[in-house]
């Protein structure tokens, strides 16, 4: 046995009988990456802060975060599925240390300018947008089931972590090193997440004979072929009445509670009458209760119909939105942000393994970015919205809104027997899961 044998993936076992090891070395990279990205993130937005001090500018930074996921995405799902999924990781993670060594050079030639950053923003999402559906596609090949909600409260924790300590972070890289230094970190905290993957297997779904002889037959081009497999992410969505509930669920929620926690700085400074210290403390407790939620969940593992623990969790966020909008103080802001901390975990976490349980293996990468551009599609409307309605009625009208959805997309969740049964296998269908038995590097 060799040294490399011993952190692989044992592809012939059976799937509960899986080496957790690989999967967290795998993980490890990827989280101090993560950190590393947000980081450097912070950095940036405020390098753009200091350099223009422009609303627009800034809003136009956000846009290009956002954007590919929502137009890119479903396309970049389906090639997902097509491609080794390793050799995806390690394109995207090396597209961010390319893209910030080329920001290290135009910062040391001070030739850097707006539209470079922008560019440089837009790269990043980009590759995000194909790494995050690989990473997740391959967490379902890797994990054993009975874990895979105990997984996602591990990632909620460490999602929660990074907004504790990436901002800080990040503020005293720039009181400390020149924009030159910090686009460095970024590029060796990308290195250390390439490095497990250039040893570590990462398997890939087994491929039938059936989908191997389609795909001659059907004789077309790579790009032909991309559109055809978006085209089959979408029967197959369409086709699962419990996936398209809980999309459109995610698209009434979004519309109206993104926007409203987009507007907090301005409930801080206008209705609590609040500094940049008390946001700080308020986004700081929502981080906390993440992580504190994330614990909860992984020690748990929630409820065993795990789209209860997200509909439970979706009720109690309007809750703890409502409460929010209404805080008459900034502790009290502190303390429902908590709140809010800790149960957006439980309405995360448990559908994410709800769709790595119950999406093939071959159909993930596509289904996850597909449900991920129709849930947030709604929210640039809102976003649209969220400024001239909250001149007109304030930003406290947004919070009831979002909490109201909250509440009514819960509650229609209860009544939906497609939801409620997403979950439960057809007897003519194998398990999701299924793991190959020969894997790819």
């Amino acid at each position: 046995m060799t040294a490399l044998d011993t952190i692989e993936p044992q592809i012939g076992a059976p799937q509960d009988a899986r080496p957790m090891r690989p999967f967290f070395i795998l993980w490890i990279g990827q989280a101090l990456s993560l950190l590393g990205s947000q980081t450097v993130q912070f950095a940036i937005i405020w390098w753009l802060t200091a350099e223009t001090g422009s609303a627009t500018v800034l809003a136009t930074a956000s846009f290009f975060g956002l954007l590919p996921p929502i137009i890119m995405g479903p396309f970049a799902g389906a090639l997902v599925d097509r491609w080794n999924r390793k050799r995806v990781m390690l394109a995207a993670d090396a597209m961010v240390a390319v893209t910030s060594l080329g920001l290290v050079v135009l910062f040391a030639m001070d030739l850097a300018s707006i539209g470079a950053v922008f560019a440089a923003l837009l790269i990043r999402a980009i590759g995000a947008t194909f790494h995050s559906p690989a990473m997740l596609a391959s967490t379902t090949l890797m994990v054993p089931e009975r874990h895979l909600t105990r997984i996602q409260g591990i990632n909620q924790m460490l999602e929660g972590g990074m907004l504790v300590i990436a901002a800080p972070l990040g503020s005293l890289l720039v009181a400390t090193l020149s924009m030159k230094g910090i686009m460095l970190v970024d590029v060796f905290t990308a290195l250390i997440a390439i490095l497990p993957l250039l040893f570590i297997t990462v398997p890939q779904p087994e491929r039938t004979p059936e989908q191997t002889a389609q795909e001659e037959a059907d004789a077309v081009g790579p790009v032909q072929r991309t559109f055809l497999n978006v085209g089959e992410g979408l029967r197959y969505l369409r086709n699962r009445p419990g996936h398209l509930g809980i999309v459109g669920i995610a698209m009434g929620v979004n519309m109206l509670l993104i926007p409203a926690f987009s507007l907090l700085p301005l409930l801080v400074s206008e209705e609590l009458s609040g500094t940049a210290t008390d946001l700080a403390w308020i986004n700081s407790a929502f981080g906390v209760g993440a992580i504190i939620g994330g614990i909860l969940l992984g020690i748990w593992g929630g409820f065993k119909r795990r789209v209860v623990t997200t509909l439970v969790g979706l009720i109690l966020m309007g809750g703890a939105s409502l409460a929010v909008g209404i805080a008459p103080t900034v502790l009290a802001a502190v303390a429902a942000m908590f709140a809010v901390g800790v149960i957006v975990t439980l309405v995360n976490g448990p559908i994410q393994a709800v769709l790595q349980a119950t999406v093939a293996p071959d159909f993930q990468g596509r289904i996850f970015t597909l449900v991920g551009s129709l849930a947030g599609i709604t929210a640039p409307v809102g976003l649209l919205l969220a400024a001239p309605i909250a001149e007109l009625v304030g930003v406290r009208a947004w919070y009831i809104a979002g909490a109201t959805a909250c509440f009514l997309m819960g509650a229609i969740g209860f009544a939906l027997p497609a939801v409620l049964k997403i979950e439960d296998k057809p007897p003519t269908e194998a398990p999701a899961v299924a793991l190959p038995e020969v894997p790819s590097t």
